[in-house]
């Protein structure tokens, strides 16, 4: 068997492009925040992370121009040696001081930054207990960590999973460990797919009951959810009980690269010891720049936050009004729309595109069986126009496809 045999074999994609359904890798011609151009049109953008609207801010766009005039476009190495900068110094200081902890480090993406914790800080002996629907780059984490036991032949140290946001399974799941070994507890804060928000004080009594750290990813929660947008731990008044909390600034913060912040010696020992960080190219002088000029908007403007959450709760409330099943916790930007059907997932999503809005179709394997959806998202720059023509076209589009009466 050839090793490219699978990738001749994989037709999927190419089957549903000539149907004409396909609704990935669709180019963005321009982009101005709540209306972009796609296919030289404007399409009103209801599936992007982009929950403060500041990709498009004056003075995040500024900010970039600034730092390439000063620093050039690259930092033409690794932050171990050649790639720090004083504005990775200055983020990382700004950001441990928002997010009340002692330390910070920024790695290249937010994808990363799993990958520099979780197989760097659990190693022989030691445990991972993670959230069965965690993001991806938990998972790949996880993986390298328990491959890093099979590879030395240890089967004391592993990856263990329990129900998503089933605490009790949780506790069932940890109860079976070894008590004297160190374990992470690691879960998303608000889940990227359906919008949910984690019962952080369960979760926290379980570690605490049973000798485990928590991390917490931040990812869709800095900047949505907490005190001034300070995420999941701030919510729920438990700073001091969340012992890591990893981030992005491919969200909020308008920009590209990934954050990490906790107690200065674990920092410390991040910065030593990770190979995801230690080999590779640091966060770009225009990715960092832009994202101190958002944490700068954040901070001055709290307000955009609240907008977020009007705008996302008067589309939550009008789609559940309509007719439509709508999961996902109120206080994020997320609105996720259940179709329970692959090829009726599709067609919705061609048919609201047509119509002149953009939404994500969330499809298997990605999801299990019945929870095919629609996944829409929204900015604090999003006006009453836009959301009351979003509410117009799902319910035209709804009601011809059956999904609604």
């Amino acid at each position: 068997m050839d090793l490219f045999a699978k990738c001749a074999e994989f037709t999927r994609a190419d089957e549903t492009k000539a149907t004409g359904l396909y609704p990935y890798f669709r180019p963005i011609q321009a982009n101005e925040g709540p209306v972009v151009m796609m296919e030289g049109r404007p399409i009103i953008m209801a599936g992007s992370n982009n929950y403060l609207g500041l990709t498009a801010h004056p003075k995040v766009k500024e900010a970039a121009e600034n730092a390439i005039r000063k620093y050039g476009t690259g930092c033409s190495g690794s932050r171990y040696l050649t790639g720090t900068i004083d504005l990775h110094v200055e983020l990382e200081a700004r950001l441990a001081k928002f997010l009340g902890t002692e330390d910070c480090l920024l790695i290249s993406t937010g994808y990363q930054t799993a990958q520099a914790i979780i197989p760097t800080l659990v190693q022989r002996g030691e445990y991972v207990v993670s959230d069965k629907d965690n993001h991806a780059c938990i998972q790949m984490a996880n993986l390298m960590a328990q491959g890093a036991a099979s590879y030395v032949g240890d089967d004391k140290q592993g990856v263990v999973r329990y129900k998503h946001s089933d605490m009790k399974h949780l506790e069932v799941v940890i109860s079976r460990l070894p008590m004297e070994s160190p374990k992470l507890i690691v879960t998303d804060g608000v889940f990227s797919t359906s919008g949910e928000i984690v019962d952080l004080p369960k979760l926290v009594a379980v570690a605490k009951k049973y000798n485990a750290r928590v991390m917490v990813d931040d990812a869709h929660a800095t900047g949505v959810i907490g005190k001034g947008g300070r995420g999941t731990a701030s919510k729920f008044g438990l700073e001091k009980e969340v012992d890591l909390t990893m981030g992005t600034f491919s969200k909020t913060f308008a920009s590209l690269g990934g954050f990490v912040v906790g107690t200065r010696s674990v920092i410390n020992y991040l910065k030593h010891f990770a190979p995801a960080l230690i080999f590779s190219a640091s966060p770009t002088p225009a990715s960092v720049a832009s994202a101190l000029a958002a944490l700068n908007i954040l901070e001055k403007e709290p307000e955009r936050i609240g907008r977020l959450h009007y705008n996302a709760n008067k589309v939550r409330q009008g789609l559940k009004s309509l007719g439509f099943h709508v999961i996902g916790d109120p206080e994020t930007g997320i609105v996720p729309v259940i179709i329970g059907d692959t090829m009726k997932t599709l067609v919705f999503t061609k048919d609201l595109f047509d119509a002149g809005v953009f939404v994500n179709a969330f499809i298997r394997p990605g999801v299990p069986p019945g929870m095919e959806m629609l996944r829409t998202s929204y900015m604090a720059t999003h006006e009453d126009e836009h959301l009351d023509k979003i509410l117009e076209i799902f319910s035209r589009v709804g009601k011809k496809l059956g999904v609604i009466n």
